[in-house]
């Protein structure tokens, strides 16, 4: 029995869900109205056609990636805590940011990152050319890690594989060395480490 009432939000919510698991192609009106139990002229009526839903779906993303509240108590913490915001939510809608890209929209989506990185530059002193490069420089830093990170996941397996390539007693230098490249790498502490260092040196004072 199809569904009395139905708002919008639920349609782009239930859309939204449907791209997230299985990509833009999986999305259609049909498959949309079963999985919300109701008739397909309902979904029209909502949000459009299906370009419509996708661009409305688009503009939401946006919207959503916007949401950024820096926390900590230097802006140093506060820059940090933008670069983890903005990797976690890149990763939580790998198939909503193509469609953001796709639509030309990526540079107006990564806007209120840049802008609450610039509140956090100025606040440590930085102006100008150099505030804009430290802005920049983060930015491309978590991006950049994040790409590197999908493309590894979506690797097929390796042989052989990084434990056994680095054999301690291939190192007999730094055997501790060998060992830590031969675990699995841990993408959430590289990635601190990464920002860390970067924001570190990007916001000392120079002499």
């Amino acid at each position: 029995m199809a569904r009395s009432t139905l708002t919008r939000p639920e349609v782009l919510d239930a859309a939204a869900t449907l791209v997230k698991q299985h990509g833009p192609a999986a999305l259609t009106m049909r498959k949309l109205a079963a999985e919300l139990g109701t008739a397909v002229t309902s979904i029209y009526w909502h949000v459009g056609n299906r370009e419509q839903l996708l661009d409305a779906l688009v503009e939401r993303t946006v919207e959503e990636m916007g949401a950024i509240e820096p926390v900590g108590r230097t802006p140093g913490d506060r820059i940090l805590s933008v670069a983890r915001t903005l990797r976690r939510d890149l990763r939580e809608r790998p198939h909503l940011i193509a469609m953001v890209h796709e639509r030309g929209l990526t540079d107006r989506m990564f806007l209120p990152a840049q802008q609450a990185l610039v509140h956090e530059v100025h606040a440590a002193g930085l102006r100008g050319t150099r505030a804009a490069d430290a802005v920049r420089a983060i930015q491309f830093q978590i991006v950049g890690f994040l790409l590197v990170e999908r493309n590894r996941e979506r690797s097929p397996a390796q042989s052989p594989a990084e434990s056994d390539l680095w054999d301690p007693a291939a190192a007999p230098n730094d055997p501790a060395l060998a060992r830590a490249l031969g675990r699995p790498a841990d993408p959430e502490r590289l990635f601190l480490l990464s920002v860390q260092a970067l924001t570190a040196a990007l916001l000392k004072p120079r002499g």
